[in-house]
């Protein structure tokens, strides 16, 4: 226990040294441009339209000065943080609010699809993976191979596509967004208390099962676009590992000792062989992360994506850019420590030395 203590004060760590030279390297990139372009960071978002551009210049150059856009980078990126720390992202006149209320909207609808993938592709990943492995060469290891094959080939941007032209447009079982109209309707109005964001959870807690059930179907697609190839290559892993450890001495000798192959395999070869799977796992999730923007937009979920997008849609928008950024490269931290603790505990041995 004091070694997993210990592990979690050094990922802590690790977290904040991470941000801090991430966030150094984004403003230090926002200095590149002229300083009428930052000042609009830390302008108000509603000026009042009877001012005129002296006026408004005025206000700029007092923004200018409070926020020390003229001094050296060590100062700017100083008081840049603060403001950040205080919850100031700033205002994105592109979206039409203050980036970090935007950010807080819209969190749940990515983390809700996110979750739902990681909950599917790590149980699913091991588990094709488990039969695969101590099948060797027989029927489930061959169709196995060949699904994954299939699974790492296409492009998650052509597989959108083909469920959406077959289950949506063809045979009209699924569609995208995150419920239909009507529930739609429902849930923005004051009648629909939102407990978490999660539309999943939140039906439950409404006592509307078949809101529940409307936005797990809605999940289909978009789970299935952003798991497919993290479950092909966390089960392939997986599968190499099984087949290392069934010739192992221990394996022999729990046969020579009668004991049942399915015992073997789930409470002798997997626990040593999941260390692999779960360091694919903590990868696999933070590249599901960047994947997850791009699901967003191909089926219409109004997510974090829709930041990003807005902030580049018409004119650069430099405080959702920036605020897109910053909440990616925090859910992606946060995400590895979670899943890297997880590891630790399933196998003690990562916490002496690491992977």
């Amino acid at each position: 226990m004091p070694s997993f203590l210990s592990n979690i004060i050094q990922r802590i760590f690790s977290i904040v040294i991470t941000l801090m030279v991430t966030t150094m390297v984004m403003y230090g990139i926002m200095m590149l441009t002229p300083v009428e372009t930052r000042v609009e960071l830390f302008m108000p978002k509603n000026l009042p339209a009877r001012l005129t551009e002296a006026q408004i210049e005025n206000i700029r150059q007092i923004k200018i000065k409070e926020n020390h856009l003229n001094d050296p980078y060590p100062i700017q990126y100083y008081y840049w943080i603060k403001n950040l720390l205080h919850g100031e992202w700033g205002y994105s006149h592109t979206i039409g609010d203050d980036v970090f209320h935007a950010i807080i909207v819209r969190s749940p609808v990515t983390a809700e699809l996110t979750l739902y993938s990681i909950l599917v592709f790590i149980p699913l990943g091991l588990l094709s993976g488990v039969i695969a492995g101590s099948r060797q060469n027989k029927a489930a290891d061959h169709g196995f191979r060949f699904s994954a094959y299939i699974a790492t080939s296409i492009p998650p941007v052509i597989l959108a596509m083909v469920l959406l032209s077959v289950f949506y447009v063809n045979l009209s079982w699924l569609s995208p967004e995150r419920t239909n109209v009507t529930n739609y309707l429902f849930v923005e109005s004051n009648q629909f208390r939102q407990f978490t964001g999660l539309l999943t959870i939140d039906g439950l807690l409404n006592g509307r099962v078949d809101i529940t059930l409307d936005a797990l179907r809605h999940l289909v697609m978009p789970v299935l676009t952003l798991t497919l190839v993290h479950w092909a290559t966390l089960a392939r892993i997986t599968r190499t590992a099984i087949i290392e450890v069934k010739h192992q001495d221990y394996v022999m000798a729990a046969r020579a000792r009668g004991v049942s192959e399915e015992r073997i395999t789930w409470r002798h070869m997997l626990p040593n062989a999941i260390a692999p799977g779960l360091a694919s796992s903590v990868l696999s999730s933070a590249s599901l992360i960047t994947g997850v923007f791009v699901v967003e937009i191909i089926y219409n979920f109004h997510g974090i994506s829709e930041i990003a997008t807005r902030s580049l849609q018409f004119i650069p928008d430099a405080a959702s850019a920036l605020g897109f950024s910053i909440y990616s490269v925090i859910v992606v931290l946060l995400l590895m420590t979670v899943l890297d603790l997880v590891q630790a505990l399933l196998d003690p041995r990562n916490t002496h030395g690491g992977r």
